[in-house]
């Protein structure tokens, strides 16, 4: 089954915007995201929806962040994204009329629903500065700079 990296996706986006601290077209960010510009657009929309980020037409424009990182958790992106479901397994059957396996979705449902509001409760508690400040702390230890980045990875 394929896995969603929409979320893990943005944040490695935003966190590179921050860094670079110039604005970036939809063809770089999907560069660096290995994707479609198509994509990174209709991904910014919602982000830009929520007021993270903001774009400029014409030359040197592009996508900016429009607050500080301090200002997002990494739940508040992942609701600018339409929250999209983290667990990939489900109900076989929803609407079904058999007594067993209402006892099992009753089961299975609660125990789902009380996973997903954990993750997103714990995601509402990371701002996106400890991330970026988790990613400076590990440019210094290899000894590197911002130069060294390869934005294409």
């Amino acid at each position: 089954m394929k896995k969603d990296g929409r979320l893990s996706g943005v944040l490695h986006l935003l966190l590179h915007m921050a860094q670079d601290g110039a604005p970036a077209t939809s063809e770089a960010l999907a560069r660096a995201m290995h994707t479609h510009p198509v994509v990174v657009r209709r991904l910014m929309a919602g982000l830009r929806k929520a007021g993270f980020v903001a774009s400029a037409k014409g030359h040197g424009g592009g996508w900016v962040l429009s607050c500080p990182l301090s200002a997002m958790t990494l739940g508040d992106v992942h609701a600018a994204l339409g929250a999209p479901p983290f667990l990939a397994a489900g109900l076989r059957d929803e609407q079904t009329g058999c007594l067993v396996e209402q006892a099992v979705n009753s089961a299975l449902g609660a125990a789902y629903t009380e996973v997903e509001a954990l993750l997103v409760a714990r995601l509402h508690e990371v701002r996106l500065s400890a991330l970026a400040e988790d990613f400076r702390h590990r440019m210094q230890a290899r000894g590197l700079s911002t130069q060294d980045l390869n934005h294409d990875a």
